[in-house]
């Protein structure tokens, strides 16, 4: 329902003044109440009643012109009616990419009329979600039409109108209607500036209980015509996505739980004993255990070393839980799965700690992020890859190394050469017979991979020499990680940690160091990962020194990938790109982080 006095006057040329308005109404005697309520290019005013409203429209528009443009009157109509969601798959993660993507989008809008606010309301997972409010009904119905499944980036765009709060679409998004908060600058309103980065006003830990269960007992769970996930919204207080179309085909499915500690653990609670029910009722299982899908970063601090913060939960709780491997993640699916086994209260017990232990986790590396975003300029929360994105990011488009390369890499990605410290031992498991595993893995992964002579005949570690573009590097890093662990180089619970090295340019080891240390610092808090830079080096006949990485495979990636990225930001600098602090040259480099010297041996079990 909507008045139909007030009137929305368009395509006015930018030197219209509301003077110039109240002359012309006055000039074809429409009468008007209030004010001439001015926009950039157009304005709103209210008519005594409808008959005058209709009355104006007719006698201005297209009719009538003021500074040499032909006005445009028609009834203002709610901003429901004009506003539309677009969704498009963003794959940016440097800000300049993201600033080039705004403005072709804010081009792309305007050809449709006049775009009153514009803002991004997510940038969760992947898939950027903006909100759009035009000026008319007409122009948010032309964008509507032209723009669903316009190619933008790569991808299509999905275009629809913003559902309306009352209906029923959005009653089980539960108490905060939807506009779920944040973990990281989301939610930004983008007024004139991109991301203008308010943080969440949610302090505590907002990170979803995600959940995996069986697909065939989805149904039972969203219940009819919904009926039933609304329930448990309602009385959880919480937001509930089931991850349908997500992994078609697969057995399971992920579910993702948004509220308080409590209301994600209430809402397991009730999920359990639905899945439980209905495993009784249709005589499919003996048992459901509970799986919880988790971010890796924050799983080896849940397991604890050499396991014991897992083996408490499981004491204190009674239950028995298994972590899936780490060589089951990809670039596009960084989360393990911590399936618990036990009786209901048991398994609801089990999902309260390890829930704290991540909550606690993910604490400390927003406390530590929070610290250094404005150290690593362009540093995107999201982009990290550190924290669970909602659904997974789909495979890169082949070929296309700017879109392909999750890295903000400009042009072609560059190609990276790793050194990366395996127990002599292992050199036979990773060569394979008659050299099988280390071709396959070379073609799998793109990379050109060698293993170098020993250094001695009793050298305890080799060095294997990886070179390709970043997503090589992690393809073949993360499967020599993967095939240690799967020949019991490493304990069963033990992650696998090694020592990776990155050469780079003299000149620029300063600024991987910081001033004091501070940069190697904050990488150290930040990855997870140990990054030493041994003090008087000689620069070898590049000009290079060492950078030492030690950790296990997903804080090293991280690691690696943030120091090339200080590497890229030193060679713009150079070329007189980007300004910025100056490097710290320093000839006499701080020794960082515990050992000098040459590898360690891996404590052995």
């Amino acid at each position: 329902f909507f008045t139909m006095n007030k009137l929305y006057i368009g395509n006015l040329n930018e030197n219209v003044t509301a003077e110039d308005l109240v002359k012309t109404f006055e000039d074809y005697k429409i009468p008007y109440s209030g004010q001439f309520l001015m926009k950039t290019g157009y304005a709103f005013v209210d008519c005594p009643d409808d008959q005058w409203a209709m009355k104006a429209i007719e006698t201005f528009s297209g009719k009538v012109e003021l500074h040499g443009k032909r006005i445009e009157v028609e009834h203002s109509v709610p901003k429901k009616q004009r506003s539309l969601m677009i969704f498009f798959v963003s794959f940016s993660f440097s800000s300049h990419h993201s600033l080039h993507l705004w403005q072709v989008l804010d081009g792309l809008l305007a050809q449709y009329g006049t775009v009153e606010n514009c803002e991004q309301v997510n940038t969760e997972s992947e898939t950027a979600v903006v909100n759009v409010t035009y000026a008319t009904r007409e122009q948010a119905r032309q964008a509507i039409q032209k723009l669903n499944g316009y190619q933008f980036e790569n991808n299509a765009l999905r275009v629809s109108y913003i559902p309306d709060e009352s209906s029923d679409t959005d009653s089980q998004r539960g108490p905060d209607n939807g506009r779920r908060p944040g973990y990281g600058p989301r939610g930004n309103a983008r007024q004139g500036s991109p991301g203008a980065g308010i943080p969440s006003k949610h302090q505590h830990a907002d990170i979803p209980l995600r959940l995996l269960v069986p697909t065939q007992y989805v149904g039972a769970i969203i219940g009819k015509e919904g009926a039933t996930i609304r329930n448990i919204t309602k009385q959880t207080q919480s937001k509930i996505d089931v991850h349908r179309k997500e992994n078609a085909g697969a057995a399971e499915k992920p579910i993702s739980i948004h509220s308080t500690p409590e209301g994600c653990s209430a809402a397991c609670r009730m999920i359990l004993d639905i899945m439980h029910q209905e495993a009784k009722d249709t005589k499919t299982a003996d048992e459901v255990p509970l799986k919880i899908l988790a971010h890796n970063n924050f799983v080896g601090r849940l397991i604890g070393k050499e396991g014991r913060n897992l083996k408490k939960v499981e004491q204190d709780t009674d239950t028995k839980i298994t972590i899936s491997p780490l060589q089951d993640l990809t670039l596009y699916n960084p989360e393990r799965t911590i399936t618990v086994k036990g009786a209901i209260e048991a398994c609801c017990l089990a999902e309260q700690e390890i829930m704290k232990k991540v909550r606690e986790a993910y604490d400390n590396d927003i406390a530590a992020m929070n610290q250094q975003t404005h150290l690593i300029p362009g540093l995107n929360l999201g982009a990290l890859g550190l924290f669970p994105p909602s659904s997974s990011l789909p495979p890169p488009p082949p070929g296309n190394a700017g879109v392909g390369a999750p890295y903000g890499s400009f042009g072609a990605p560059e190609q990276e050469t790793v050194h990366v410290y395996i127990p002599a031992q292992a050199v036979g498991a990773i060569i394979g017979k008659k050299g099988q595993h280390i071709k396959q893995l070379s073609r799998f992964a793109g990379a050109s991979i060698k293993i170098a002579p020993a250094e001695t005949p009793d050298s305890k570690m080799r060095m294997v020499i990886v070179t390709g573009p970043p997503e090589a590097q992690f393809k073949a890093q993360g499967r020599i990680y993967g095939k240690l662990k799967e020949e019991n180089f490493f304990g069963p619970k033990e992650e696998v940690k090694l020592e990776t090295h990155i050469k780079v340019a003299a000149a620029a080891a300063g600024r991987v160091i910081g001033k004091g240390g501070k940069t190697v610092n904050e990488l150290q808090n930040l990855t997870a990962a140990e990054v030493v830079v041994p003090r008087e080096q000689t620069p070898d006949e590049q000009d290079q020194v060492i950078v030492k990485i030690i950790g296990h495979f997903y804080a090293s990636q991280l690691a690696q990938r943030k120091i090339r990225d200080i590497l890229t930001q030193v060679k713009q600098q150079q070329k007189g790109g980007l300004g910025g602090p100056p490097g710290q040259h320093s000839q006499n480099v701080p020794e960082m982080g515990p050992h000098q010297g040459m590898p360690q041996e891996p404590r052995r079990k």
